[in-house]
């Protein structure tokens, strides 16, 4: 199954060969590697080397190391989880620029409202009216309510994401709302007219989902992660 490491790059040869046995099949979920001995011997290194191999394997959610009787390398199911933190940790770190993240999200959340309005369910609408209802609650009482509404508004994203049934849009905007906040503390003023003007999108998006009209509600949902960025752009110049 494996060769041995190339002596110039030994660390990462072992590294890339075990995740190209799990991606393509080789190695399955659940499934053993051999022992340290025979893997050692496979790619003639040393236990040191094997070991940091393996541990930056466990990082990256590939294996799971098990201690103690039966325990050894076992081979994890290849999930989106892997991609949504190293995109959190990029967002948390800012080192995504606001214009970066703003470009990002206008386009996405824009196909993400179309393919909802394609592919909804009665369920969905009737949680995203929910979602809604919630929010028209936190409006009422203010800005007080703030953070609150930010995360009613955060869910209905979320929700419109897993209408699509795409594991990866629904992985990418779950690292991107989970983050954002940090761009919303420092750039984003949420007083009443910006809370009622965001309420009112929300409504408009969720009606054009309801009634099928994907390029409308690509149209809207691009149009209010736009009008939004631009407010949170016009604060960070003034800063």
């Amino acid at each position: 199954m494996f060769q041995a490491a190339k002596q110039t790059k030994v660390f990462q040869d072992v590294v890339e060969q075990i995740q190209e046995a799990i991606l393509d099949g080789r190695l399955t979920a659940g499934q053993t590697l051999p022992a340290e001995r025979e893997l050692k011997e496979m790619f003639s290194i040393s236990r040191g080397t094997l070991r940091e191999a393996l541990r930056v394997l466990e990082q990256k959610g590939l294996i799971e190391i098990r201690l103690g009787v039966g325990g050894g390398s076992v081979v994890k199911a290849v999930d989106t989880d892997q991609i949504s933190e190293s995109l959190g940790l990029l967002i948390r770190s800012q080192q995504v620029s606001l214009n970066h993240l703003a470009q990002f999200r206008e386009d996405v959340e824009g196909i993400v409202a179309g393919h909802a309005a394609e592919n909804h369910t009665a369920e969905d609408i009737h949680q995203l009216k929910e979602l809604l209802q919630n929010a028209s609650r936190c409006l009422k009482k203010g800005p007080s309510q703030r953070n609150a509404f930010i995360d009613i508004d955060k869910r209905i994203h979320l929700t419109m994401a897993r209408i699509t049934g795409n594991p990866v849009y629904i992985s990418v905007l779950h690292s991107i709302h989970d983050n954002i906040h940090r761009y919303y503390d420092r750039f984003l003023s949420m007083d009443i007219p910006e809370l009622e003007e965001n309420y009112n999108d929300l409504c408009e998006l969720v009606k054009a989902i309801e009634n099928g009209e994907a390029e409308r509600a690509r149209h809207l949902a691009k149009q209010h992660v736009q009008r939004f960025n631009q407010y949170m752009k016009m604060r960070e110049k003034s800063s």
